[in-house]
């Protein structure tokens, strides 16, 4: 029996890789749900900007749980999927209540704070791995979010 998969991972790789996957994808899906509530209830001067900003960052989101789903699956193992294990799961916390535009946008930054983090770790156990895929994907991730967080700081002033 080969001790690789259906890529050419090692299988001891493949399931740390999809472990630490896996609770990138609750933190991601943790995080879309708190700026999906933040594009909801932001309330006061800064609506009309915030909620369509809002929108733009879920809508990324979103796309990038699928991503990381169907990565996982390209490694051979099962995604999670259940909320319940999200929650429990994740670092980045249910963020509820809030309307104030700047607390919203510091929430973004903390949770893009949280996935850059997982994804710097991700990063360095696909290279270990020897896995192209995981490293390009987390890579350009991190690239666009470290550009985001520079905005939203800039925004903070």
């Amino acid at each position: 029996m080969s001790d690789t998969n259906a890529i050419g991972l090692h299988n001891s790789s493949a399931n740390e890789l999809a472990d630490k996957l896996n609770t990138l994808l609750a933190n991601y899906q943790i995080f879309y749900m708190n700026v999906r509530g933040y594009h909801w209830n932001v309330k006061g001067h800064q609506f009309f900007e915030l909620h369509t900003k809002f929108e733009e960052l879920y809508d990324d989101l979103l796309t990038k749980v699928d991503e990381v789903a169907e990565r996982i699956l390209t490694l051979g193992h099962q995604p999670v999927h259940a909320y319940s294990d999200y929650v429990k799961i994740a670092s980045i916390q249910e963020d509820k209540d809030v309307h104030q535009g700047e607390a919203c946008v510091r929430g973004i930054v903390q949770g893009y704070q949280t996935l850059i983090e997982l994804q710097r770790e991700l990063l360095s156990l696909a290279a270990d791995a020897d896995d192209e895929g995981t490293a390009s994907q987390v890579g350009d991730y991190i690239r666009e979010q470290e550009k985001t967080i520079w905005m939203l700081n800039a925004y903070l002033g």
